[in-house]
């Protein structure tokens, strides 16, 4: 919370800045806070404003106001990134320039067990993106447990739903808890692609394209260990209603062989197809 508090003094000191002013041209904007204090850095003038999960602290801008006015709906994107070069889990955060600070987002992480060690918010051509870093408060370490994984990627999108009701419509999870379902969502058999190809002799890249759902990380890690296939890390992509997850994985230290590489993808493909495809089978 100190953290947050002290991230929100920085806007609010941004806004009483002199040399602040509307741009109409593209405008980066970068604030980080961690434990040790906050840091701004400005590139061009701009006019900052801000939200606390939907809650106005100032009025809104002209984009957002003739946004709402057409009923536009930005896309929401959730990225889950497991870098292994990095001792912490990577989550960003976009739905156009609606985010607030996430104040209720980092606490409901922190009741997954979790610790957010840094946090980044850059502001690029009207969309808002946030960033954290997060670690196993247990362990100090980035998340590895694929359960856990899809908790924190449903948890950020439920906090979206209820502070953004808007955003249900446009989110697999907003059919359930959304206000709005999805008018139109994404055919299975057109929207699912999977594609493996080497990255070197040791590993190989698996893309899986597909409609969003609960448990689909879950799923798709478990379909690799039960053919012993190793995810060495990860990027969990949530767009919208499409889900583009991307692993590194290896079999016995080596990249897959062509012949592996298709069992997987077959695998695959037959746990993303229509559910309505297994009662006409019978």
């Amino acid at each position: 919370m100190a953290i947050a508090k002290a991230f929100f003094t920085s806007l609010r000191s941004a806004f009483s800045d002199p040399d602040y002013g509307v741009n109409s041209s593209p405008s980066v904007v970068f604030h980080a806070f961690s434990s040790s204090g906050v840091t701004t850095s400005r590139r061009r003038k701009y006019t900052v404003y801000c939200t606390v999960d939907g809650v106005d602290s100032m009025s809104l801008s002209p984009a957002l106001k003739a946004e709402q006015e057409s009923g536009y709906v930005p896309l929401p994107i959730v990225h889950l990134i497991q870098d292994p070069e990095c001792d912490a889990t990577t989550v960003e955060i976009s739905f156009g320039d609606r985010l607030g600070l996430l104040i209720d987002t980092m606490k409901a992480l922190r009741d997954l067990g979790l610790d957010v060690v840094k946090g980044i918010v850059t502001t690029e051509d009207s969309v808002k993106k946030t960033k954290f870093l997060i670690t196993r408060l247990d362990t100090g370490r980035k998340v590895e447990d694929p359960d856990l994984l899809e908790r924190i990627r449903l948890t950020i999108i439920n906090n979206l739903i209820k502070y953004h009701p808007e955003s249900s419509e446009q989110l697999a999870m907003g059919e359930a808890f959304g206000i709005k379902a999805p008018e139109k969502k994404p055919d299975v058999d057109i929207a699912t692609h999977i594609h493996v190809k080497d990255d070197g002799p040791k590993r190989s890249i698996l893309h899986v394209e597909t409609a969003d759902r609960s448990g689909l990380l879950v799923e798709v890690v478990k379909i690799m260990a039960d053919i012993s296939i190793d995810v060495e890390s990860a990027e969990i992509d949530t767009e919208g209603l499409v889900a583009k997850d991307k692993f590194y994985v290896s079999y016995r230290g080596a990249a897959l062989t062509s012949s592996l590489s298709q069992v997987l993808v077959n695998c695959l493909r037959y746990f993303l197809r229509r559910p309505e495809t297994d009662e006409e089978s019978y």
